[in-house]
């Protein structure tokens, strides 16, 4: 039996869910029954992760970028259509919304039978000005006319889909995130040490990108308020990004320095959440967020907003707590009263971890998936 020829396209290959999660799909699909290719920028601090996969063949762009430029967007979508007719790709599967629109057009244009689109969360969101919100949603319709499937890892998303008229129900794919649960049942105090913890300190994290989705400026605000009644309380924000700078001077401005830890971006994810004792998450908006399936399956207990799935991952007063966006008082009171019960702590982390249950294991996302692609693959026209 011939191999199969699947190409996947993502913007950049930079530490987030999305990219993470492509990885490891690519790293246990069976190779025995696909070929495998990545289509993906020139840039990317996972690059150098997705190089070591045994049996993929990558591509990096000398166009594909994440900003907008109509002459570079074009360039990349003939690099696209080039590289699927050399390499004859049988079915397209594309990843984050850039390389979502772009990919979807290549593939219809070169012909390619099977389009898959994985919706980590969608293109447009209510802080958006309004024509380009409309914009946005106007281009996810049109790519869905050109997909065979639309996958989503969360209710919340697929609703939100269908609400603005993108694709037909029967359109729709649910397929969870897959967290190794091995790599984070793990206890490793060298890595407080490391960091320049006490051992008494009590350790709350975030990790996220410095964009303003995820606002992580309420992240410093909010260790000012908790450091107003629990002095012995250091926060980790993991990331990098643009507001950076604007990071910095705030925490020099609510001097804060001896209790906020920038770490940059880290690739040892499960020693961090080993050492926390309790998992913020400040976004705005949201699709289901990598790093709250994580936590819980550190047993790290989560104070979140209530922002796209993750509703879906966390159970309000059982595993954590969610919070309304834009309130930072209710997110201070509640990171509170978490911090000053261990034993409340020790019960949410315990429900988080036994929450996610096989929904959210890596094999099973990998399963669902492999699937998908051999039933759309036998029933190609």
């Amino acid at each position: 039996m011939n191999k199969i020829n699947l190409l996947f396209v993502i913007t950049k290959l930079e530490l987030g869910g999305a990219q993470k999660q492509l990885l490891s799909l690519i790293r246990h699909l069976d190779k025995d029954r696909f070929n495998l290719f990545l289509f993906t920028s020139s840039q990317g601090l996972l690059l150098k992760e997705a190089q070591t996969i045994i049996g993929l063949s990558l591509y990096k762009s000398k166009y594909l970028e994440r900003a907008i430029n109509p002459l570079k967007d074009l360039l990349s979508l003939f690099e696209i259509i080039s590289f699927i007719r050399k390499n004859h790709i049988e079915i397209l599967h594309t990843h984050s919304s850039k390389a979502g629109i772009l990919g979807r057009v290549a593939a219809r244009l070169a012909k390619v039978e099977i389009i898959i689109h994985t919706v980590h969360g969608w293109s447009f969101n209510d802080y958006q000005p309004r024509a380009q919100r409309l914009f946005c949603i106007w281009l996810e319709r049109l790519s869905a006319r050109f997909s065979n499937k639309l996958i989503v890892v969360s209710y919340y998303d697929r609703q939100k889909g269908l609400d603005n008229r993108i694709g037909k129900e029967n359109k729709y794919s649910l397929i969870r995130y897959g967290v190794d649960y091995t790599e984070f049942n793990i206890k490793e105090q060298n890595i407080r040490e490391e960091l320049g913890i006490n051992t008494n300190d009590l350790v709350v994290g975030m990790i996220a990108c410095f964009k303003p989705q995820k606002s992580p400026q309420k992240f410093i605000r909010l260790a000012f308020l908790i450091g107003q009644s629990i002095p012995n309380v250091k926060f980790i924000l993991v990331g990098d990004g643009a507001l950076r700078n604007r990071i910095e001077r705030l925490i020099n401005k609510l001097n804060l320095r001896n209790k906020i830890i920038l770490t940059g971006w880290r690739n040892d994810i499960p020693r961090i959440l080993s050492a926390i004792d309790a998992f913020v998450l400040t976004s705005l908006w949201e699709g289901l967020p990598i790093a709250v399936l994580e936590a819980a399956a550190s047993s790290v207990p989560a104070v979140v907003t209530h922002t796209g799935g993750i509703a879906e991952a966390v159970i309000d007063g059982k595993t954590g707590f969610l919070i309304p966006p834009q309130n930072p008082n209710l997110m201070s009171e509640r990171l509170a009263f978490l911090l000053k019960d261990k034993n409340l702590r020790r019960q949410m982390g315990e429900n988080a971890r036994n929450n996610l249950g096989l929904d959210f294991a890596l094999g099973n996302m990998v399963k669902n998936t492999q699937d998908l692609y051999g039933r759309l693959f036998e029933t190609r026209n």
